[in-house]
């Protein structure tokens, strides 16, 4: 059994966002980039597979859609544990066009289980892992919260409306996965680190298509407040606030 991760290069959660050249482009000056979370928690549990299920799972590999400065998040992921990976030589343009990317860069893998974080946290699109589904003619299964290997079969359990639900499932398949399918991201040894400069990563495409969507420009939030301090003997005060400028009462 062969185990593909999809994986995107994002930001770090505590980077300042700024944009240049008229609000048109993200500014990358100094940006720490990562693993986007749910797909580092997503290889963590492929990685647990293949442990618990010695010659059944022969293989985890990720995949990522990207120019060469996403190498070292790649490296990063081969340091946690996956054995290769795949980089697609393209700047991720749109979901669908990253969607595209990976679709024909496995087309021809015969992997069985791909897994894809359920969205990235820079854009939170979450279409990636359905299109991909998509665009290989598989199954497609969402808002996964567990994946287990039981009795030779595949079996997941996700989140529904008011609980949640046990498959079974044949692969091949993309499993779109969220909180809970593991306890917490694997950090890279020492040794994992050292091995992972060594790990075969193979760089294709890219590939001949279109993206759907032209991002015009981008608008920050605006800033928040200043905070207001009420004396708390002062409930009439905190009352008329809340009515008039926070408008909660």
């Amino acid at each position: 059994m062969k185990i593909l991760i999809c994986i995107s290069n994002v930001p770090d959660t505590t980077t300042k966002i700024r944009f240049v050249n008229n609000n048109t482009a993200f500014d990358t000056t100094g940006v720490q980039w990562i693993i986007n979370p749910w797909d580092e928690l997503a290889l963590t549990r492929a990685l647990e597979l293949k442990e618990t299920n010695s010659g059944i799972v022969e293989k985890v590999t990720v995949i990522n859609v990207g120019s060469q400065v996403t190498e070292p998040t790649i490296r990063k992921a081969l340091a946690i544990g996956a054995d290769d990976a795949i980089r697609v030589n393209a700047e991720p343009k749109d979901a669908y066009y990253v969607a595209y990317q990976i679709a024909e860069a496995v087309k021809n893998e015969g992997y069985d289980i791909i897994i894809a974080g359920i969205e990235s946290s820079d854009y939170n699109g979450s279409g990636v892992g359905g299109m991909v589904a998509e665009l290989l003619g598989i199954t497609s299964v969402s808002s996964v919260s567990k994946i287990e290997l039981e009795n030779g079969g595949i079996v997941l359990q996700r989140e529904i409306d008011g609980g949640s639900e046990v498959i079974e499932v044949q692969p091949p398949f993309v499993s779109i996965i969220q909180k809970g399918i593991t306890k917490e991201p694997r950090i890279p040894s020492m040794r994992g680190i050292m091995m992972a400069r060594t790990r075969p990563l193979k760089v294709l495409g890219p590939f001949t298509t279109e993206a759907h969507t032209e991002f015009i420009d981008y608008i920050l939030p605006p800033a928040k407040s200043a905070c207001k301090l009420i004396d708390p003997e002062n409930m009439k005060e905190l009352v008329h606030l809340l009515h008039t400028e926070a408008k909660v009462i």
